[in-house]
């Protein structure tokens, strides 16, 4: 049995007892760590370091985080270094953050890091840097997972303030700013009978006001530090009176009223959906935006269950049992049996212009044998998928300009024609020119988020190609997973 220790971060969130007591009876810790009141998070983040667990996994919780499902026998069958969960949140619909489900040996890892100096990206999100830092030189990479949980509900009005002031500064990339634009034209609707917004609305101004683009990593950092005192300044000029205290009874008066999971909540007979997209053609993309749908999908999985059952030809995963869906090219030489071993199920093709996508498969594949040295079982299953699924979907171990152009033409054809006669278990859609929930939510059977689709650098525009050919190849992620690129830099997948 898998031992989990908790690491309860709060400040003043309004909901930090209630969330404490969820945490309790929804995970059933062994042990318990309350970092209270440490400020900023860079130093919250240092202090949490510090435990010296007994564990195989640390749950990191905020306390603006209500879980509402039971996530401890979920933990126990759990072999991913590092989950990511996605929330209810109460002003962006359905994200992640707030609960982070570490394995032990990522957390010491992470204690390992130097914190980088004058960085920004440290910053604003430290946890998310060393993170980072630590899991690159392990090969490691994360996983997301659906689970009942509110965030940013119920709180108090210093602590939205303080949360969308540092929200806006989080938000100064195009796709950053993107994320927070959607969610903000939303708000107007609601504003006048919900001061929740109003308050949201007023901190991102003020943090516009006072921290100018271009700010240093100190000057935003001060900033930060002194979130406190801006959001008594801020709630002052609005003239609010703060709320009262938050209970349990007024948590479960709420959930009587409120049928928050209607949308994203998990069916007993929900479908589950295959992305038979080729590598780089926007599989990565497709795989948050059913994420944030409510299909907990795994991209490109690397296990060695998974290894094993499709070298020798079975095709009722193991990871099917906990996961909604597959995408990436796990998919592609399987679909047809994946159809009729679950019947119902959705199958998404994501396609791409051909000669984008060959050249962002040659940038992509370069540097990346198909055979090596293994220096320890979990790479050794990773060379090995790897020679299965490049024999599999492309025939060779290389990239070869004419194959992949063959492969590709081959593999749009027969899927097409398979599903010519149910075009209702099928979408073909081009992420890399912009389709999104507008296609993929009807789809689905979900309505459109108010989040926009979570293009992973998806292309946008041609000149990602002369700069990935440029840019030095320093992926940290699988064989054929798509890669996450700055967005101000070079908008690619």
């Amino acid at each position: 049995m898998a031992k989990i220790d908790l690491v309860f971060r709060r400040i003043d969130e309004r909901t930090a007892d209630v969330s404490l007591e969820l945490a309790k009876r929804h995970l059933r810790p062994d042990n318990i760590h309350i970092l209270d009141d440490v400020r900023p998070f860079t130093a919250c983040v240092e202090e949490m370091l510090k435990i010296e667990h007994d564990c195989d996994y640390v749950v990191y919780l905020d306390a603006d985080c209500l879980i509402l499902e039971d996530m401890r026998a979920f933990i126990e069958e759990c072999d991913a270094a590092y989950v990511d969960a996605y929330v209810t949140d109460r002003f962006r619909g359905r994200i992640h953050c707030g609960v982070h489900i570490t394995r032990i040996d990522l957390v010491r890892a992470m204690a390992r890091v130097t914190p980088p100096e004058d960085d920004l990206k440290y910053a604003l999100r430290p946890e998310s840097r060393l993170r980072n830092l630590a899991m690159k030189p392990l090969r490691l990479s994360k996983q997301f997972r659906n689970f009942d949980i509110l965030h940013d509900y119920f709180q108090a009005y210093r602590h939205v303030f303080q949360k969308y002031a540092l929200r806006e500064l989080r938000s100064r990339t195009k796709v950053q700013f993107k994320r927070l634009s959607s969610a903000m034209s939303r708000w107007p609707a609601a504003e006048e009978t919900d001061l929740d917004c109003q308050v949201a609305m007023a901190a991102v101004e003020y943090a516009r006001r006072h921290v100018p683009k271009g700010a240093s990593a100190q000057e935003t950092h001060d900033f930060i530090a002194a979130l406190p005192e801006h959001a008594d300044r801020g709630l002052a000029e609005m003239g609010l009176v703060e709320k009262g205290a938050f209970t349990l009874t007024d948590l479960e008066s709420w959930l009587e009223k409120n049928d928050h999971r209607q949308v994203y909540g998990a069916a007993a007979d929900r479908p589950k959906v295959f992305g038979l997209g080729l590598s780089r053609t926007g599989t990565r993309s497709l795989t948050h935006a059913l994420q944030m749908l409510g299909w907990d999908c795994s991209h490109y999985p690397i296990d060695e269950d998974t290894y094993t059952e499709l070298a020798n030809g079975q095709y009722d995963l193991t990871l099917l049992k906990y996961h909604d869906g597959l995408t990436d090219i796990t998919c592609a030489p399987y679909y047809q049996q994946f159809d009729k071993q679950y019947p119902g199920s959705k199958f998404v093709l994501t396609v791409r212009d051909k000669e984008a996508w060959q050249r962002s498969c040659r940038n992509h594949w370069f540097n990346r044998p198909a055979f090596g040295h293994a220096e320890d079982p979990d790479q050794e299953t990773h060379f090995l998928m790897r020679q299965l699924l490049r024999a599999a979907v492309y025939g060779c171990y290389t990239y070869v300009p004419e194959r992949f152009s063959w492969v590709y033409d081959r593999h749009v054809a027969e899927v097409m024609d398979y599903f010519k006669d149910r075009p209702e278990a099928l979408l073909v859609i081009d992420v890399c020119a912009g389709d999104g929930f507008e296609k993929l939510a009807p789809f689905m059977g979900v309505p459109v988020p108010a989040e926009p689709f979570p293009h992973k650098g998806a292309v946008l525009s041609q000149r990602v190609d002369a700069a990935r050919a440029r840019a030095d190849d320093d992926a940290d992620s699988g064989d054929d997973e798509d890669v996450d690129t700055n967005p101000d830099t070079v908008a690619a997948e």
